[in-house]
This record gives structure tokens, sequence and C-alpha cells, in this order.
């Protein structure tokens, strides 16, 4: 099959065109390359695609809305992954214009573009951060989303909205990932992970919000990637969704959480790191930020119900995988 993905120089992106490539598939990427984050990594990403034949990128701006849709028309692509986002709970804080604009207007011209393309499975990446204010866990994709508590959140939630809105009026499928902090090698250098390991191998202090008891359901990229995988010849179809299924009974589309379904409190995660790493991290213990959800913890029987059973990395696995790759990616 072809792909045509968004964001293949992001972390998710990459990980998911080299496995659709590696399996024999061929693949669109289309990314801005923005300096969110280092765009060397980002660079870095796209040199290991372009090693496949069957990869090709287009560089661009999902608020180029022509750009865009010429690269997705011309790709011929039978499925699209809309995976790029400005990410990010902190920052949206910060630069709420690069949400409204990335997420809201993006989104847009992608939904444009696929009114067009018409695939046959459109497939798009939110968040956990939906859930927002929700107390009752786990989250299961039938709850409410009514109480975001960032602007990042806010703008997936929307996104959501907008896409379930082109599914019933173009009768385009399509299936809404909710994703729980993803982990991984070739991460964000915003996130967690790459920030502690970062600052623990220098000897600075690591600054741990919410007093280190945050818990979040980790989920090990490999792990996402697969369910994703599996999800794609899932095509929803209008109808009268069951229970505890999240399909729409006015479109054909469907919300699916995607992780490990097992809580970790943060100090527990920073414990993994530094046995990983093989050195003890000094602490900076701040109050939870604005925006910050307290716990994130994902019902999975969806997804189970929908792919079968998952592999489920443990972070004692996962997170030594990510050092690994960060000592060999910065030649330490």
């Amino acid at each position: 099959m072809h792909f045509f993905i968004t964001g293949t120089a992001g972390f998710i992106g990459f990980h998911l065109a080299r496995r659709l490539l590696a399996d024999g598939h061929a693949v669109t990427g289309y990314d801005g390359v923005t300096d969110y984050y280092d765009p060397a990594l980002k660079r870095a990403r796209l040199a290991e695609l372009a090693a496949f034949d069957g990869f090709r990128q287009v560089e661009g701006l999902l608020e180029d809305a022509a750009r865009l849709e010429a690269a997705l028309l011309d790709s011929g692509a039978e499925i699209v992954v809309h995976l790029a986002a400005q990410a990010g709970v902190r920052y949206s804080i910060e630069a709420p214009q690069s949400y409204i604009q990335s997420n809201l207007v993006g989104t847009g011209n992608v939904l444009e573009a696929i009114r067009k393309a018409k695939p046959r499975h459109f497939l798009f990446a939110s968040t956990s951060s939906v859930y927002g204010g929700n107390t009752s866990m786990p989250f299961a994709e039938t709850d409410r989303t009514d109480a975001p508590l960032s602007l990042y959140a806010a703008t997936k939630k929307a996104g959501e909205a907008m896409v379930h809105s082109y599914a019933h009026l173009f009768a385009i499928p399509a299936t809404c990932f909710r994703f729980f902090t993803v982990y991984g090698p070739w991460g964000r250098p915003d996130m967690a992970l790459f920030k502690f390991t970062d600052a623990i191998l220098s000897g600075r202090a690591i600054d741990v919000y919410g007093h280190g008891r945050l818990r979040r359901d980790f989920t090990y990229v490999d792990d996402l990637i697969e369910a994703i995988v599996r999800l794609v010849d899932r095509v929803p179809e209008s109808g009268n969704p069951v229970s505890g299924d999240s399909l729409s009974p006015a479109a054909p589309f469907r919300m699916v959480n995607i992780a490990g379904g097992q809580p970790t409190e943060l100090m527990d995660f920073i414990r993994a790191i530094e046995s990983a790493l093989g050195r003890t991290a000094q602490l900076n213990l701040l109050d939870r930020q604005p925006g910050e959800m307290v716990s994130t913890q994902s019902d999975v029987s969806l997804l189970r119900e929908l792919i079968g059973t998952l592999p489920a990395t443990s972070i004692e696995e996962g997170v030594p995988r990510f050092v690994a790759w960060y000592r060999q990616y910065y030649g330490l």
C-alpha cells in the first residue's frame, strides 16, 4: 500500500514510516521541519528514512494548503495518517498561536485535501490530554471530554470534532487515536525522559513537577506503532455502535485509546532512568504546572477488541532502550 504521513520528521511519524517501509509499503512524508526543537534531530530521522527506496519526502508546513494538497494528490496514497502537530502542554501557554495555526488551521487544510483525495482510511493523532479534568479512571473513549486543561488539549479536541464532521459530510472513514505519554528511542527533547537523561548525565538537577506524584500511562513507541499498523485495516463503517464502542452513529468514525494501560508514578519512572544510567538524579521538586493533569490511565478494552492483545513493554525494558539510543546518537 501507499501511505501519506504528515510529521515524518517527528518522533512518532518517523517510527511509523520506518515500520511501514520495512514492511514493504511506500510512504510519502510531509513535514515542515520546524525549529520547535533541534531540527538536526529531525533531519537525522529523515536521513534514516531516505535509506528506503519506497520513501519520498515533501517539505512543507500544514498551513501551506496548496503545497499540502498537491503533495497528497500527487502521492495517490490509499491511507493518510495525520500525525503532524504542535505538541506540548506547557509550550501552549507560551506560544498559543503556534497551536492555533498548526493544530486548527493545519488540520483543516489536511481535511480539505483528503476531501479531494478520498483515501480508503484517514487516521488522526489526538491525545490523552483531551480527558482533562475527568476524575474517573481509567479513561474510556466514550467518556465526556468537555474540560480540557490546556490549549494543546483544546486544539486536539477540536481536531477530533473536525474529523468527525468530514467523516459525516463526505463519507471519509476516519479513526482518531488518543495517545498516552509515548516514549522511546528518537524521542522529543522537550519530553521528560529526554530532558531527565540529558540533565542527569550533565550533573544538573531535574525539575520534578507535582513533587513526583504525577502518574502517567507511559506507552513505549514500538507498542504504539504496532497498534497503529493493526488499526489501518479496521476501517470504521457507519452503524449502531455496540456497548463500549466509540463508533459514531452518524459517520464512519471511531475513537481509540492507545496506551499500555498501566499508570506509573513519575518517581518510579525517574528511578528507571537512574538504573539505566547508573547515576542518581538531583531532584528539584516543584508544584504541578498549570494545564498539567494529575494522572492518566487508559481503558484499552476497545483497542484489544479491535486488534487483539498488544505487546506491553515495561519501563524497565523501554527506558534502557532509550538510554542506549541516546548514548549512541550523542556519542557518549
